[in-house]
């Protein structure tokens, strides 16, 4: 018969691999707008892990506009829930407005949002240029 340490310890271990794997598929996500794709470090919120759970259904299309010279905002498809609270954002935060229109800053503003998350060691200058000045597409997805 088995001993019950060792069923315990290789329990432990499958829980521990587990967790490992399903907290490095909720912390962060990809964004692709045009050929760059970035790296989203995610808000721990409501919004966010309802992102996650549509991006594990399929990769999400946002088609932006250019609004106010400082970001780029388009409808989501869908609504996330809300907890918005005044912020100041920052180049490469990602936000929900409305619930369901997401709005990607390449220069800072004050509103109030529900922040989603901030694309990791944004250059802005870099950021503002791949966004160019028009119209964009953006494309969510967890890979």
């Amino acid at each position: 018969m088995w001993d019950k340490r060792i069923v315990f310890m290789i329990m432990l271990g499958l829980l521990t691999c587990t967790a490992v794997n399903g907290a490095d598929s909720t912390d962060s996500i990809k964004i692709k707008i045009n050929d760059e794709v970035f790296d989203v470090k995610l808000e721990d919120n409501s919004a966010a892990r309802e992102l996650v759970k549509a991006l594990e259904k399929e990769n999400v299309t946002v088609n932006a506009s250019e609004y106010g010279g400082f970001e780029k905002v388009g409808d989501l498809g869908f609504s996330l829930p809300t907890s918005d609270e005044n912020i100041n954002t920052a180049p490469g935060d990602l936000v929900l407005y409305q619930g369901n229109q997401i709005s990607l800053f390449y220069d800072s503003h004050s509103w109030s949002y529900t922040k989603l998350g901030k694309i990791d060691n944004v250059d802005s200058n870099h950021l503002k240029e791949v966004l160019g000045s028009g119209d964009v597409t953006i494309v969510l997805s967890l890979k």
